[in-house]
């Protein structure tokens, strides 16, 4: 009885500490793309044109649904269109929210692609020359859904800068009076980080090590 408490707050834990590191990470790279936008705006590019091109072989040599691969295309086309002002985006913009959308989208079609392969009927499957279908393994699914399906939205989510007009308490410049682009994954992070901040402020604990010092 206790071993099973114990394994429930290690995994608690374990999930504490790994959402605190994904958010330290998401921090540290939005601050590292803050000063070379221009380089990751071309990685970014050609990462779009790459996982395009992937797509088109898996559809000519692994036998990708047709429909499901032009849609995944049509999405990355979307996804191009936010480097057009890279790196800045409006939350509001059409492009983005279609961005948003289609990220969920492409997730939930493939998941259920995989989730459900197609089996030939019976009779097909009784034939002498029958050959089975490859059902990809878990470590390939994995691999797809990593690099063909989140790796770009990923990357865009933490390149790109939240208009200054829309988070201006998180605006910051920097010692020559030069505004600072602001990473989106940063300011999301950031307002996550004042909100628990706050919140164990009104139970009476102060988390905010910088709390009362001047900045």
């Amino acid at each position: 009885m206790f071993l099973q408490l114990i394994s429930y707050l290690g995994v608690g834990f374990g999930f504490l500490f790994l959402v605190l590191a994904i958010a330290s990470a998401l921090y540290y790279l939005s601050e590292l793309v803050e000063e070379h936008s221009e380089p990751t705006k071309r990685i970014l590019k050609r990462l779009i044109y790459i996982i395009t091109g992937v797509l088109v072989l898996l559809y000519l040599f692994d036998g990708f649904p047709f429909l499901l691969t032009v849609f995944s295309m049509f999405s990355y086309f979307v996804y191009l269109q936010n480097l057009h002002k890279f790196p800045y985006v409006q939350l509001t913009s059409p492009i983005f929210l279609a961005s948003c959308g289609l990220v969920v989208a492409n997730h939930f079609f493939w998941f259920n692609h995989f989730h459900n392969p197609y089996i030939p009927p019976l009779e097909e499957r009784l034939k002498p020359e029958y050959v089975p279908p490859h059902i990809p393994s878990f470590t390939e699914i994995c691999s797809f859904f990593g690099l063909c399906v989140w790796l770009v939205p990923f990357a865009l989510f933490v390149s790109l800068s939240a208009n200054d007009n829309l988070l201006p308490h998180h605006m910051e410049v920097d010692p020559s009076g030069k505004k600072k682009n602001n990473g989106l994954a940063k300011v999301v992070v950031a307002n996550i980080r004042d909100n628990v901040y706050s919140a164990s402020r009104a139970l009476g604990y102060e988390l905010d090590p910088h709390h009362g010092q001047m900045v």
